[in-house]
């Protein structure tokens, strides 16, 4: 059953699993193996509304396709007769043991495309132990998040609101419910202009979606006049108000310190000053990333910014990318970059999407596989091999 238990020993072996389905019973996988046609799949799927959301990105879409053709241009140089027969690509992560370099990146709203959301996503997660990173802007809360989690690795992502009292509650229900990281995203203070949401005007978070972390959070309930179903306009307006602070500066961190037991990983860093500025405060960790296209257009591409700031902080700091991934080997690329791990985003949604639980199941193995015999066919058995040198840069037509 190509999308069923998981299977055994090495993750390559989910490919073998389906070609002898395939064989025995002429069964076909339930959801694509090609991270395009999954793309695709997904956008038939959905309504209007959520398509262009997920799908979408900033302006014309120049920082998603530069994101692409980043992982393009760099091509992978394989080495021959080395033992990888056996392959080991565990890896610790601030604490974080997980069986991969791969974490479910944070992705607010998730019920626009199937109504579990998060809920199925965590179990997907949890059932092959790699960490989720759950977004403040998820459609469940915290709480129900982490309870379907189980014992899954988890971590917290923080849109850092205006309001401290709301801050200082989120952190402690975070805490309480077993999430090990904070990460703090510092690219969305606004959010970008995203032509296919805003000719649809469609922001899920005005139908209250995506809120659910403040109408669950007392400190964000008493600042309510009426009780939410007596003026649920107020709750949005008040949600509105306080979800983001432009104000906020490199200053404003210890105020985070003060209220979080754990590391600290700052999302959205691009500039090797930002990721020194980042050590010096003394955080943990930072992610590489210009939020998958969808906040600045024109953005340099997060696989382009990564080399200079692994070499500026990378002894000193956990480094993590996401932006553009999409396959195995785009895993494998930027680990060799020097990433520590990468974060998932679009493409386990596009599983959501096409079949819940076992759609982010199915992507979620597909990846593993492809990135376990992409290590295996260039030469390597365990990441910590990977190196610049392993990927060479070519011309390409974009």
């Amino acid at each position: 059953m190509v999308d069923g238990a998981d299977v055994a020993g090495p993750y390559s072996a989910f490919q073998d699993s389906i070609y002898l389905d395939g064989l025995l019973t002429g069964e076909t996988p339930a959801y694509p193996t090609d991270a395009a046609a999954l793309e695709t799949a997904a956008g038939e799927r959905l309504e209007p509304g959520p398509r262009g959301y997920v799908l979408g990105g900033a302006g014309g879409g120049a920082t998603m396709r530069a994101n692409r053709a980043a992982f393009e241009r760099r091509r992978i140089v394989p080495r021959m007769l080395r033992d990888v027969g056996t392959r080991d690509l565990s890896c610790s992560v601030l604490g974080t043991e997980s069986p991969a370099p791969v974490l479910l990146g944070p992705v607010g709203v998730q019920s626009i495309v199937h109504p579990e959301g998060e809920l199925a996503t965590a179990r997907a997660a949890s059932a092959l132990g790699l960490p989720m990173v759950s977004s403040t802007a998820s459609s469940h809360s915290l709480e129900e998040i982490a309870a379907a989690s189980g014992s899954g690795p988890r971590w917290f992502q923080l849109y850092w609101p205006r309001d401290d009292d709301v801050t200082i509650s989120l952190l402690a229900r975070a805490r309480a419910s077993g999430y090990t990281v904070l990460v703090v995203t510092l690219d969305t203070w606004f959010l970008g202009w995203r032509p296919n949401d805003l000719d649809r005007a469609y922001l899920p978070f005005l139908r209250r979606v995506g809120i659910a972390n403040y109408l669950s959070d007392p400190a964000f309930l008493a600042g309510l006049s009426k009780p939410i179903a007596e003026d649920p306009t107020a709750a949005i307006a008040h949600w509105a108000g306080m979800f983001s602070d432009p104000t906020k500066t490199w200053g404003d961190l210890a105020f985070l310190r003060e209220n979080w037991v754990g590391p600290i990983v700052l999302k959205g860093i691009l500039h090797p000053d930002d990721a020194r500025r980042a050590r010096d405060a003394g955080l943990d960790g930072i992610v590489v990333s210009n939020h998958g296209g969808r906040q600045l257009d024109g953005a340099v591409a997060a696989l382009d910014a990564l080399p200079a700031v692994v070499e500026a902080v990378g002894e000193n700091l956990t480094v993590l990318f996401d932006s553009g991934v999409r396959t195995g080997t785009d895993v494998l690329k930027a680990l060799a970059l020097g990433a520590r791990a990468v974060l998932l985003g679009r493409p386990y949604v596009y599983g959501l999407a096409l079949g819940g639980e076992a759609g982010v199941r199915h992507v979620l193995r597909c990846l593993l596989a492809e990135f376990d015999l992409s290590m295996a066919l260039s030469g390597h058995a365990r990441p910590d091999e990977l190196h610049p040198s392993v990927l060479t840069s070519v011309l390409t037509s974009d």
